[in-house]
């Protein structure tokens, strides 16, 4: 068996401290809410590949539907895609190309752990307040199980290996 020394200093009780983090876009996917209110859902990682804390950490980050429109908060999205250096102009053939588009895109999000109240239930919530453009565009994040970030539903990443030629 081997030795394991406890370290109090490594505990993380999963909250992320206020501040701002280099992070990458692990994937972007279209959600709802058990009560139908639907949502672009961005799921980031604090890089492990830049000196500091909570590294691997994840970060979840909602865009609503708006119940009036039934639109996105368009300001938002391109906010965040040119936080993460997408293409000006690009075009894409659909929506669930948009998002993965995002995938693997490193940012640079400032965060604060704010509360609120729903249907007299208080709940503690990390919200990304700011989204900038990273600091460091060149990623070399490790992926915990050695692979690339996720892709949205519905898209296949084929490599070289796969192919019978």
């Amino acid at each position: 068996m081997a030795e394991f020394t406890l370290d109090f200093s490594q505990a993380n009780d999963g909250n992320i401290a206020d501040g701002t983090y280099e992070a990458v876009i692990n994937k972007v996917v279209e959600d709802a809410t058990k009560g139908g209110a639907e949502f672009v859902n961005f799921d980031l990682i604090v890089r492990n590949d830049i000196d500091q804390a909570y590294k691997n950490s994840h970060i979840f980050h909602r865009v609503w539907r708006a119940k009036a429109t039934g639109k996105y908060n368009q300001g938002m999205l391109v906010a965040i895609a040119k936080a993460a250096d997408m293409q000006n102009g690009k075009k894409y053939n659909s929506f669930e190309e948009f998002m993965t588009d995002y995938t693997g895109k490193p940012v640079k999000v400032t965060i604060k752990n704010e509360t609120s109240e729903y249907k007299e239930k208080t709940y503690e919530n990390t919200n990304v307040k700011r989204w900038n453009k990273s600091d460091f565009p060149v990623v070399a994040h490790q992926w915990k199980d050695g692979t690339a970030p996720q892709q949205a539903a519905g898209t296949i990443d084929i490599k070289s290996d796969d192919l019978p030629f």
